[in-house]
């Protein structure tokens, strides 16, 4: 579908019933998107409708990954589901059928697979396989951050809150970014990477050592920051000379997300160790990997029972391969590469003549803005990136925000998007930041006119 069903009720109104329900039961602190929560009921495509009739057009999330209720993806499940749906101590071909197409993707020296049901798991499972393989304990990862929910893991977040203290063997690094530096590349590649020795001789002098470096290789969380050319591979050369394992996290930025490559690692010349994957594997089905090499499989597998109930069932299995049968049908990654390089072009139009916008961010179907003040483009304004967010929402396109001052416009919409969605989105977001500026103006106005009435 490339239009959007007809609006029934334009006028969206929170379920206050519903709201207090989830509160009794989830708690006041399980998190909601917008202002007013939006209650979703059904999704075809690029296209999400609430529960009062309204459509929005999806430009945020990466879960459906070839599409809301994409019904290849259904109807495998289904058929799977209707047939057989256990773990994997007994032999099934679905599971096996998979794990070939799916290792197929990658270089041939990563050949293994440990399945697991989400990027949480295949996170903590791959620094389990870091340590054992090491001895080592200490982790390099940026200082701004998110890979997954678990104990271990909330010692190295460091891109939300957690109460949970960064662990003693855990040392934070600066992800450079040339699109916000005041110096040259050349220089700060060298500063940033002397920071990561310093880390490095750090670890070591605790006597932790090096396990491992775990990275988003769009380093969206932070922002879609672009690191200097050669810092990744700085990186990932001195972890491995130090012992340590690179583990490339590819829950966001990979299944052809970027665009150039089916994983968002091989935009750099590196081989990581571990590769782990998450939300877009099934189309909504839960289901993780962490991708690895057959040394580490046997190291690991030899010394532990290793063994998940739900991960590789049949029917998550099924619903991998349909995502995997989909991109390949419809040649995604081609056509993301060329709708990304339009989104760009186009974004980059919008930046020229608005000084709100600092800098175009990201890579095929995950791109955004950074948004600053007008008056001084050295300062974000995240109050009006918010306020952008809930104006594309009124406008109905969903999108997001990241980044460490939360002033970057976060925008993945689904791998079926087309241009005609994309402009779409790009039009109604110039609209909105016309809209949204003439009323941050006002305002100001307002506050300067009460400020002098006040002095008088």
């Amino acid at each position: 579908m490339t239009t959007p069903p007809v609006d029934s009720t334009p006028d969206v109104q929170p379920d206050t019933e519903l709201l207090a329900r989830r509160k009794a039961v989830l708690g006041p602190y399980s998190p909601t998107f917008y202002t007013t929560p939006l209650e979703l009921v059904s999704g075809e495509g690029v296209w999400l409708t609430d529960v009062d009739g309204k459509t929005y057009l999806d430009g945020y999330n990466n879960v459906p990954h070839v599409g809301h209720a994409n019904p290849v993806v259904a109807d495998a499940m289904n058929e799977q589901l209707r047939t057989l749906n256990l773990h994997t101590r007994y032999l099934n071909n679905r599971v096996v059928d998979y794990a070939e197409k799916l290792l197929s993707t990658f270089e041939d020296r990563l050949d293994r697979v440990f399945f697991t049901n989400s990027g949480s798991e295949a996170n903590e499972l791959a620094l389990r396989v870091a340590r054992q393989h090491t001895g080592n304990t200490g982790i390099l990862i940026s200082d701004f951050s998110y890979h997954g929910n678990t104990t271990s893991l909330a010692e190295l977040t460091t891109g939300i809150h957690v109460a949970e203290p960064i662990g003693a063997h855990v040392r934070p690094i600066r992800i450079p970014d040339v699109l916000g530096a005041d110096t040259d590349e050349g220089k700060l590649l060298d500063t940033a990477l002397a920071e990561v020795d310093a880390a490095i001789a750090s670890l070591r002098a605790a006597g932790y050592g090096v396990s491992a470096f775990l990275f988003d290789s769009l380093f969206s969380t932070e922002g879609l920051v672009v690191p200097p050319a050669g810092y990744v591979e700085g990186v990932v050369n001195r972890v491995h000379a130090a012992g340590g394992l690179v583990i490339a996290d590819e829950v966001q930025s990979g299944f052809g997300r970027v665009g150039t490559s089916m994983w968002g690692y091989q935009m750099f010349d590196i081989e990581p160790d571990l590769v782990v994957l998450g939300k877009p594997m099934g189309n909504g089905q839960p289901i993780g990997a962490a991708i690895t090499t057959q040394a580490l499989l046997e190291e690991f597998g030899s010394r532990n029972v290793y063994f998940n109930t739900f991960a590789g069932s049949p029917v998550s299995s099924a619903a991998g391969m349909a995502v995997l049968q989909v991109m390949e049908d419809q040649d995604l990654l081609r056509k993301t590469a060329e709708l990304g390089d339009h989104i760009a072009a186009q974004l980059t139009l919008i930046t020229a003549t608005n000084p709100r916008i600092k800098s175009v961010r990201g890579r095929g179907l995950f791109f955004g803005l950074e948004i600053v003040h007008p008056d001084d483009r050295r300062t974000p304004d995240p109050a009006f990136t918010r306020a952008l967010v809930e104006e594309m929402r009124e406008r109905g396109i969903l999108i997001s925000r990241i980044g460490r001052h939360d002033n970057v416009l976060k925008m993945r919409p689904p791998l079926v998007c087309t241009r005609e969605h994309a402009d779409l989105l790009i039009s109604t977001l110039d609209a909105a930041l016309d809209a949204v500026n003439e009323a941050h103006l006002i305002a100001a106005d307002d506050t300067s006119h009460a400020t002098e009435r006040i002095d008088v």
